[in-house]
C-alpha cells in the first residue's frame, strides 16, 4: 500500500507549512487525485486519518477530489474525458492522443488555523 508512503511526504508538507504559519492547527486537506494516478483515494484517506493522530493535522479532514481522465487527439486536436478506457479519438477515430489531465496527485489547498487575526481586504488594520 503505496498510499502510506504518499501520506508520509505528505505530512512533511504539511507540518513545513503549518511551521511557516505559525499555525496552531491543520483542519483541511484537500488533494487532487488523478483516475490515472495509481492512488486508490479510500485508502489515501484511511492512510491519513491513520497517521494524522498526535500532530498538528490531528482534527483536520481530508477532502479527495477525483480528477477524470482527459484526453486530447494529437492528429485533429480533439478534447475529450474519458469514461470507458477508450483511448480514442471521438472526432477522427485515431489513437494518437495524449493524457492531459488524469495522472496528478496534487495538494490543492490547506487550512491552517492561526493565533493571528487575518488582515482584511486593505491589508492590516493600522495601530
Amino acid at each position: 500500500m503505496h498510499e502510506l508512503s504518499l501520506v508520509a511526504g505528505l505530512f512533511d508538507i504539511l507540518e513545513e507549512t503549518a511551521r511557516e504559519h505559525r499555525a496552531r492547527r491543520i483542519t483541511l486537506v484537500r488533494l487532487k487525485v488523478g483516475k490515472m494516478s495509481g492512488v486508490v483515494p479510500d485508502l489515501l484517506v484511511s492512510a491519513f486519518d491513520a497517521f494524522k493522530k498526535e500532530t498538528v493535522a490531528d482534527e483536520a479532514r481530508l477532502e479527495v477530489v477525483e480528477v477524470p481522465v482527459r484526453l486530447r487527439c494529437r492528429d485533429c486536436g480533439g478534447d475529450r474525458l474519458d469514461t470507458e478506457g477508450d483511448f480514442s479519438c471521438l472526432g477522427c477515430g485515431g489513437r494518437n492522443v495524449e493524457i492531459v489531465e488524469g495522472r496528478e496527485l496534487v495538494v490543492e489547498r490547506i487550512q491552517l488555523e492561526t493565533d493571528d487575526p487575518e488582515p482584511g481586504p486593505g491589508g492590516p488594520a493600522p495601530t
